[in-house]
């Protein structure tokens, strides 16, 4: 569960989202956008890197052998249709075709030449899709994975302001889009262009200006209808998309919100809040084909006009003898095989035109420079003992807001510094600080002497381990989850994290043992187990700098002693950092911070602030009257169950939920 202070600091981050825009990696889009050409163009030249594979030599000469081929497959295309027109002119028994092709040219010699250029043609657009296929999935990987790799740089800013189901839909579109570009542009619009001049020269040649002209006429008010009514069909289209985000966001956070929907029986509420979401979809979503039936209509009576033209002139040619019959197949052949790539350049557009804007969506992230980065000449982090030590520390989410007010405390190698206070009070703030996923306003945070910010960012993570509130799994085996803190640990290292996290006898006991799935999220486990799961993968990582962000707040008492018991041994010997809400849990600490509104209140050891008899002492004498409560209650109900339910007492569960948890909460804030 995310802390009081994280969530305001969310809250506060939405509705500061004018502010966000200057931030380095907002997502936040400007008033004023660029014409698409403009913005297509810039897409492009970001994508030419990717698709021109200038450091793969065996991709460019797939690439050369990919134009080479839509040449030659082009000029093959274009001949297909005079096989047909000297097989006719052979049946009508025209002399010029006998005359030039003597015995060959009979009808079903030709005929059969029709069919094997058909064949060549099939041949060599397969083999050309199939030596381009390489360059094309080459091209998918690099981006997606350099974005994927410029997410994990951004700042937990840019995260907290996105929503999931939305990044990861960017995500999937964008990478869907580099394909269709990169495909479409290659083996559908290069070969289009090419074979709208071959037959435009054909027209030119074999016939007269006229029939170029009309063709060419045909072709400009098919393009420019096309490309209009495109234009036309796009912004429905992305107001479907948005619909389509809206809605895929609303099925994921509900999803991954599985056990909170049932605590409340709220099945109802959330199929209604999706079923908003999909009904504006289903509006968007059939304008959108209304759309596309109003633009292949408009594409149907333009071509049939065209080729209606062009046969007329044929059939007045043939009348004045300037033409054969052949003549009058060939220009009907023609015609109909430049439909297809005519039927294919409205999709060529609006499959690009779209692919565009997914793929700009993307290049946006692409394009963030993150809010935190490390230093020119940044240095890894020497540890020697892991003195932490924060120093006048000021910082705010926003300038309105300020979370900490001059935070100063020393962390000695080896010692244990506790920070407890009310939800709110900046506690979890200190612990992101020490991982840099912020920078303070002002003071300074060092470990050794080394300031934080001095050092790069890889270096000081590996030397810091974290056992959060709220553990989340990777959707793996425990095993997994486990070495997730040491990529390189043997089986017999992530065995014995386990043994020493108290869990491995419960990893030995489920089927699949360490290569059991743990769902995602690690929904299958309870708190307990993922907690010890996190623990085992810290004791694996062995960082000299431990951090305890509420490690046992969301556990019942128990559990909680159990896990503690855990926690003590791994922070034995390592600089420890505690953030804390039940005081039980940092007795033994050498010092103990109570933080309020983001200054320290009182500092000292557990029985000295006793002493003090202030803000420490009244929080723990709330907190033992809520334990005292919570062990009658828990008395009373063992013995309820004890004579009247004996058949049924394997059936109870002897550690119901206790009390204190939200009690105590209830007494810190």
């Amino acid at each position: 569960m995310e802390s009081k202070g994280s969530k305001q600091a969310a809250r506060a981050i939405r509705q500061k989202r004018d502010m966000l825009q200057k931030t380095p990696d907002s997502l936040a889009k400007p008033q004023m956008r660029p014409p698409f050409a403009a913005r297509a163009t810039a897409t492009w030249a970001k994508l030419w890197p990717y698709v021109w594979p200038s450091g793969r030599r065996d991709l460019l000469w797939r690439m050369f052998a990919t134009l080479a081929l839509l040449l030659i497959g082009k000029l093959v295309t274009v001949a297909v249709p005079y096989a047909f027109k000297w097989a006719t002119d052979g049946l009508v028994g025209h002399s010029a075709a006998h005359h030039i092709f003597g015995f060959v040219a009979g009808p079903l010699a030709l005929t059969l030449l029709y069919g094997l250029l058909r064949v060549a043609m099939a041949a060599l657009t397969q083999a050309r899709d199939a030596v381009f296929a390489a360059v094309a999935m080459n091209a998918v990987r690099r981006l997606a994975n350099d974005v994927f790799v410029h997410l994990h740089l951004l700042s937990l800013r840019f995260h907290l302001e996105r929503r999931i189901g939305g990044l990861t839909r960017i995500l999937e579109r964008g990478r869907d889009a580099i394909e269709t570009i990169v495909r479409t542009v290659v083996l559908v619009a290069a070969p289009t262009a090419v074979e709208f001049l071959l037959i435009l020269a054909v027209f030119l040649f074999q016939f007269d200006w006229r029939y170029t002209l009309s063709v060419a006429i045909m072709i400009a008010a098919y393009m420019a209808f096309t490309f209009t009514a495109t234009n036309w069909r796009i912004n429905i289209r992305r107001t479907m998309n948005e619909s389509d985000v809206d809605a895929n966001t609303k099925a994921l956070d509900s999803l991954l919100n599985y056990e909170t929907v049932k605590y409340f029986g709220a099945e109802a509420r959330e199929a209604a809040r999706y079923d908003k979401s999909m009904a504006r979809y289903e509006v968007t979503s059939t304008k959108s084909y209304t759309s596309l039936t109003f633009l292949n209509f408009g594409q149907a009576v333009i071509f049939s006009l065209g080729l209606t033209a062009v046969m007329a002139l044929s059939i007045a040619g043939i009348r004045a003898g300037r033409n054969s019959v052949g003549d009058f197949v060939l220009i009907n052949a023609m015609m109909i095989q430049l439909y297809q790539p005519l039927n294919f350049l409205g999709s060529i557009y609006r499959d690009i035109r779209q692919a565009t804007i997914d793929l700009e969506m993307m290049f946006d992230i692409l394009g963030k420079d993150p809010e935190i980065a490390d230093r020119p000449g940044a240095r890894p982090l020497a540890v020697d003992g892991g003195h932490l030590r924060f120093d006048n520390v000021h910082f705010s989410y926003d300038p309105e807001r300020e979370i900490l007010k001059g935070i100063s405390f020393d962390v000695p190698p080896g010692k244990t510094l506790a920070i407890v206070g009310p939800s709110g009070a900046g506690k979890s703030t200190i612990s992101r600080l020490i991982f840099r996923f912020y920078e303070p306003a002002s003071g300074a945070i060092t470990i050794d002497g080394q300031n934080i910010d001095a050092v790069t960012q890889q270096s000081l993570r590996a030397a810091i381990g974290m056992v959060p509130q709220d553990t989340v799994l990777f959707n793996d085996t425990i095993g997994y989850n486990i070495r997730y803190g040491r990529a390189d640990a043997t089986d017999a290292e992530v065995h014995e994290a386990a043994r020493l996290a108290q869990i491995d006898h419960f990893i030995e006991s489920v089927p699949g043992g360490y290569g059991a799935q743990v769902g995602e999220r690690g929904l299958k486990l309870s708190g307990g187990e993922k907690q010890r799961v996190a623990i085992a993968r810290t004791i694996l990582k062995a960082p000299p700098i431990l951090v305890l962000d509420e490690a046992t707040s969301a556990l019942d008492s128990f559990t909680e002693g159990e896990i503690q018991d855990a926690l003590d041994r791994v922070s034995k010997g390592r600089t420890t950092l505690v953030i804390a809400h039940r005081l039980s849990t940092v007795v033994n600490a050498d010092e103990i911070l109570v933080l309020d509104h983001g200054r320290i209140v009182e500092r000292g050891s557990h029985a000295a602030l006793l002493i003090h008899n202030g803000v420490y002492a009244a929080m723990w004498n709330r907190q033992n009257e809520v334990r005292r409560a919570e062990e009658v209650l828990r008395r009373a109900a063992q013995e309820e169950t004890v004579a009247p339910h004996a058949a049924q007492a394997d059936e109870v569960e002897l550690e119901p939920r206790s009390y204190d948890e939200d009690d105590a909460d209830v007494a810190l804030g």
